[in-house]
């Protein structure tokens, strides 16, 4: 049996600013460290064999914070990277809306409505092909074990899509994603079995004072 936990990077600069990130990086908060911190206590006990992380330091100095004191190797892999918001990164979302408020909107509201053209980002249906990608080299790379994938709230949700078969509509259709929440996917390889065992958990977090609700920037 192969157990998938798969989580969001830390809180950032960026996300208290709302400014949206997709390739382009910030630092972690002080929240975003510490929230790192409580994941890595919560999952202390599981043998993780590897770590697959997206490139963006966010992502990778969150899943150093995860690996701990056991030398767990990390893997860099580029199809885990977020979403390439194109001409909307490094903006605020007040910035964004003033000139592609409908774009902005959808994306959220309507995924299979979002146009990535106009501010010459990346398709959903990309991220979906490169999502599935990288999933397929971990599963044929782990047949069982424990695997941490370390990445971003829509590769969290698209990944989530994947193994649900869920179509592009119900992207959103999960827990809000908020930093270091947890999922762990039970997959039966052999069988192509998928038991969904926690979806987007905060538990780890909710006696932090570190905890609130931010917003959902990427």
């Amino acid at each position: 049996m192969l157990h998938i936990y798969l989580t969001r990077h830390g809180e950032t600069e960026w996300n208290i600013q709302n400014r949206l990130q997709g390739w382009k990086d910030s630092p972690l908060t002080s929240k975003g460290i510490n929230d790192a911190k409580a994941l890595s206590q919560k999952i202390s006990g599981i043998r993780f064999q590897s770590i697959y992380s997206s490139p963006s330091m966010r992502a990778l100095n969150t899943a150093k914070i995860l690996s701990g004191v056991n030398d767990i190797p990390i893997f860099l892999d580029e199809n885990l990277r977020e979403i390439n918001f194109g001409e909307w990164e490094g903006k605020t979302k007040s910035e964004i809306n003033e000139r592609f408020e409908n774009e902005f909107s959808s994306l959220w509201e309507s995924p299979s409505a979002y146009n990535h053209l106009p501010h010459n980002g990346e398709s959903l249906k990309n991220v979906r092909n490169r999502v599935e990608e990288v999933l397929k080299n971990i599963i044929e790379t782990n047949k069982d074990g424990n695997v941490l994938i370390v990445t971003h709230a829509v590769i969290v949700a698209t990944i989530i899509a994947y193994f649900k078969n869920s179509p592009i509509e119900k992207l959103w259709d999960i827990p809000f994603v908020h930093g270091t929440c947890l999922t762990h996917l039970e997959i039966d390889v052999e069988n192509e079995h998928l038991n969904l065992k926690l979806l987007c958990d905060t538990a780890h977090l909710q006696e932090s004072k570190y905890f609130k609700n931010t917003p959902n920037n990427k």
